[in-house]
């Protein structure tokens, strides 16, 4: 198969690098649009910027320019981009008429708009054949060809066969799912919960609190999803619990690492700032919050990582207004 990646962050550096090593011999391309650090990528055949210690295999291409002659002759093109980034990247591919299958890698929402990947897709490319890659991951395990299992969400079988057919190997299981909200949901909210999950963690509140956060946070997301149209199922998946228990408690997160930074009494901005990437969940809280409002959905944990996020809450604050809430049917 042929399969361009634009993107040459962590996330789409690492599943270019899982393609290319992939025994079916798929020919990958990484387009980068950062002509100088691809050149430098080339030259070092790695990402020491995302993925230091990790080499690039021999048969991995990379190519910066014009993304249309990246993807051009592609069986399946994979966006590596930010959320920020999505919509202009799904408009260049609808205005260029692409067909192929089209398939995303960001977690969240919009943040100008509050939208979901597939809600920006719906309004850019509709006719896009498109779909996601999602599911408990960190990019440098993939990279490394650690066990991983992913889910490949799309409302169109072709499109989810292709992703499993790129990427389903040795040491990456794809499953596939025509969940596409549920799964986005998923994806989207593990991000703030890890934040409220740091933070716990941070203030040392102990492994009780940290079981009851994942869990409690669990509720708000099947709740969320369901409202907007996902499979109470979903969440239970790789998406959803997976997804959620790997981003809350693993080293590796990004935000988690927003919660610690935030429960030592750092800013937002220095929390940010010291990471060097990009934490969803910072972006997300906020819309996310604003969805479940408009649909009459309680996101107590959701609304407390705002509060703080926004400077209204100070950490023990936020803590105490979880804890404060009146007792409820666990249901």
């Amino acid at each position: 198969m042929r399969i361009c990646v634009l993107g040459a962050g962590a996330w789409g550096t690492a599943l270019a690098i899982s393609a290319a090593t992939h025994p079916a011999g798929h020919r990958v391309v990484l387009w980068g649009r950062d002509a100088a650090q691809v050149q430098d990528m080339a030259r070092s055949r790695a990402n020491p910027r995302y993925l230091a210690g990790v080499s690039f295999p021999p048969s991995l291409l990379l190519q910066s320019g014009d993304a249309r002659e990246a993807w051009r002759e592609a069986d399946l093109v994979v966006l590596g981009t930010p959320m920020a980034a999505l919509r202009a990247q799904l408009a260049a591919l609808a205005a260029a008429g692409c067909t192929v299958p089209v398939a995303w890698l960001c977690k969240g929402v919009e943040p100008a708009s509050g939208l979901f990947p597939h809600e920006v897709q719906a309004e850019v490319g509709p006719r896009l054949r498109a779909g996601l890659l999602s599911g408990p991951s960190f990019a440098l395990e993939v990279a490394q060809a650690q066990p991983t299992a992913l889910v490949a969400a799309s409302a169109d079988a072709e499109v989810r066969e292709r992703l499993v057919a790129a990427f389903h190997g040795p040491a990456l299981r794809v499953y596939g799912n025509d969940d596409v909200t549920g799964v986005e949901v998923g994806g989207a909210v593990k991000n703030v919960l890890a934040i409220a999950t740091g933070l716990a963690d941070g203030l040392a509140l102990g492994l009780n609190a940290r079981a009851a956060l994942i869990t409690r946070g669990l509720a708000e997301m099947t709740r969320l999803g369901t409202a907007l149209g996902g499979r109470a199922e979903t969440f239970m998946g790789l998406s959803g619990l997976g997804d959620l228990v790997l981003t809350a408690t693993g080293h590796l997160s990004r935000n988690r690492r927003v919660g610690l930074l935030l429960a030592e009494g750092r800013t937002l901005d220095e929390a940010v700032r010291s990471l060097g990437h990009v934490a969803e969940g910072v972006n997300c809280a906020r819309a996310v919050a604003q969805r479940a409002r408009q649909l009459g959905v309680e996101m107590p944990i959701a609304e407390s990582v705002v509060g703080l996020l926004d400077g209204r809450l100070q950490p023990a604050q936020a803590v105490a207004a979880l804890m404060g809430r009146e007792p409820t049917h666990e249901a």
